[in-house]
C-alpha cells in the first residue's frame, strides 16, 4: 500500500521515495505527496529527481487505491530512490482555493440550504454550482466568506469513524454524492465555520488564502447557478 502523504501533511514540497511498479509510463512508489485529484481538485505536477536529473511529472491518478505518477521519461528501474517534487506554485494556489471553496460551501449550506451541485478547482480559478435561485445571493456569499478569511481561523485535518462523522450535521455538502462508504473519514475544519469529509489539500489557516475575487455568476437552468472565483495575491 502506498503511503498517501499528502492526507496528513499539505506542506510537503519534497520527499524520498522507493519506485515499486513501473508499467509503460506510469511509475507507482511507496509513498508520495503528490495529490492525485478529486473532489473536484485538479491534480499535482511536479518533477521526479533521479542521478542529477529530473523527469516531468505530468500526470497523477489513483489506479486501485495506488497512486501512478505519468512522467515524460524512465531512466531509472523498481527499487530506485527518488526524490519526489512538488509544483508548489500550483499545489498551493489550489489550497487557498479550495478552502475558499469549503468556506462559500458551507455559508451557502447555513444560509440557503444550498448545496454544491458541481464544481472544479484548477490553479487558474475554481468554479462552484449551487441550487440557489438568485446570483446575487452567491456574491453576497463570497462577500461574507472574504470577512471570515480575514480573521486567521484555524484549518484542522483529522480522522474519524464513519459512524461518529455522519453525526455531524453537513459533514457532506455535495447534493448528489452519498457518503464515502469506508470506515476512517479525512475530516476537514475550519473552526466554527465549516466541518466537511474531504481528501484533498488545504491552507492550515483561512488568512493564507488572500482575497477571494468573483470572477462570474452564470444561469445552468432553474434555481442553479455557477460562480467562476480566484484568489490573490
Amino acid at each position: 500500500m502506498v503511503e498517501k502523504l499528502y492526507l496528513t501533511d499539505c506542506y510537503i514540497k519534497e520527499f524520498k521515495a522507493k519506485i515499486t511498479k513501473i508499467e509503460g509510463n506510469l511509475v507507482f512508489l511507496d509513498k508520495t505527496a503528490f495529490y492525485p485529484g478529486g473532489g473536484g481538485v485538479e491534480n499535482d505536477k511536479g518533477f521526479l529527481s533521479f542521478n542529477g536529473g529530473k523527469v516531468e511529472v505530468t500526470n497523477v491518478k489513483e489506479v486501485d487505491n495506488d497512486v501512478a505518477h505519468e512522467v515524460s521519461s524512465i531512466p531509472f528501474k523498481v527499487g530506485d530512490e527518488i526524490t519526489g517534487i512538488i509544483d508548489w506554485g500550483r499545489r498551493y494556489k489550489m489550497m487557498r482555493l479550495h478552502t475558499a471553496s469549503h468556506i462559500i460551501a458551507s455559508i451557502a449550506y447555513s444560509k440557503y440550504n444550498a448545496k454544491v451541485t458541481g464544481g472544479n478547482i484548477s490553479p487558474e480559478y475554481a468554479k462552484d454550482d449551487f441550487d440557489v435561485d438568485d446570483k446575487n445571493k452567491l456574491l453576497e456569499i463570497v462577500k461574507e466568506a472574504n470577512e471570515i478569511a480575514k480573521k486567521s481561523i484555524p484549518v484542522k485535518i483529522y480522522f474519524l469513524k464513519r459512524e461518529e462523522a455522519l453525526k455531524i450535521p453537513g459533514i457532506v455538502k455535495l447534493a448528489e454524492k452519498m457518503p464515502p462508504n469506508i470506515d476512517l473519514w479525512r475530516i476537514v475544519e475550519i473552526e466554527g465555520i465549516d466541518i466537511q469529509a474531504d481528501g484533498g489539500p488545504h491552507v492550515s489557516n483561512t488568512s493564507e488564502i488572500g482575497e477571494i475575487v468573483p470572477i462570474k455568476v452564470e444561469n445552468r437552468g432553474k434555481g442553479k447557478k455557477r460562480i467562476y472565483y480566484t484568489v490573490k495575491p
